[in-house]
């Protein structure tokens, strides 16, 4: 399946651009998928996705995992297999015991962090939090002797009750989708305040992502996100990365990834800060 660039891009990317989030997936029947889908997975191969990099002027590449094949990266990993190591850092979601063998191999292939996944629409549930911490607490510490970085998909609410958690962990760690905080509520809604803060009078661990716009904010041209955005850039410009999100899963019928690309150019209209987003931070956490 092709993916043509659905508009020209608005503004070209610095030197070096990275796309900090994005996911490939094998042809149907290839890689085992997990259970409990939340999502019908698509074919979406490494060529079609580079060609699209290519569109947009991407140089550098961070392979997320995606939850449709759980715990089991395969998929990714022999995508990153085929990348210059340069180039290439993925971010993959392991069984707690994980072999200390395992996890070298996986270093040697450019992986640098373990996501924590949880469904960015999962209601309120009492109690999640502190079932989580463990598992977080355990890879906080195997991470830092990795020195790797710990990523969260959250929904608003969890993102928000973690928020003294984050304050004590050891590691980096980045939050995609804007922390999942609805553009509906504003940026003055309480929570994504307290992230705010966080990143104004945190130790500069907490990174923020802009991906998966479609998730937080109201489509068609998602401008609710613009105030949350601009907030967060006013607040800590230097632990602002992007990420493409692609190839959108659910959502790849009513968004295009160029026009996800170009609200950049809306929320970042200086090519100074836009360097910081898209070259100048993902180097530093992920070691470019």
């Amino acid at each position: 399946m092709s993916h043509p660039l659905d508009a020209a891009p608005a503004f070209t990317s610095p030197e070096n651009a990275c796309d900090a989030h994005f996911h490939v997936f094998g042809a149907p029947g290839q890689y085992p998928y997990a259970g409990n889908l939340r999502y019908q997975p698509p074919h979406a191969p490494l060529e079609d996705y580079l060609s699209l990099a290519q569109g947009l002027g991407l140089k550098r590449f961070v392979f997320v995992q995606p939850s449709a094949y759980g715990r089991d990266n395969q998929c990714m990993l022999d995508a990153m297999r085929q990348m210059n190591r340069e180039v290439c850092r993925g971010i993959v979601d392991l069984d707690d015991d994980a072999s200390d063998t395992q996890l070298a191999e996986m270093h040697a292939l450019g992986v640098r962090g373990i996501r924590i996944n949880v469904s960015p629409i999962h209601p309120k549930q009492e109690g999640l939090q502190a079932q989580m911490l463990p598992r977080v607490l355990r890879w906080d510490a195997r991470c830092a002797e990795l020195g790797w970085h710990l990523d969260f998909l959250l929904p608003g609410w969890l993102t928000d009750e973690m928020i003294p958690t984050f304050k004590k962990l050891k590691v980096d760690h980045s939050l995609a989708h804007m922390g999942m905080f609805l553009a509906s509520q504003g940026p003055q809604q309480a929570g994504f305040q307290r992230l705010l803060d966080l990143l104004r009078f945190g130790d500069g661990k907490t990174w923020v992502k802009f991906t998966g716009t479609y998730r937080m904010a109201t489509a068609p041209d998602f401008a609710d996100a613009r105030p949350m955005a601009q907030a967060l850039l006013a607040t800590q410009a230097d632990r602002v990365i992007w990420g493409s999100d692609y190839p959108h899963l659910s959502f790849a019928d009513k968004v295009g990834s160029v026009a996800l690309f170009n609200l950049l150019k809306d929320w970042a209209p200086d090519a100074q800060t836009r360097q910081k987003i898209l070259t100048d931070n993902p180097a530093r956490l992920f070691g470019f």
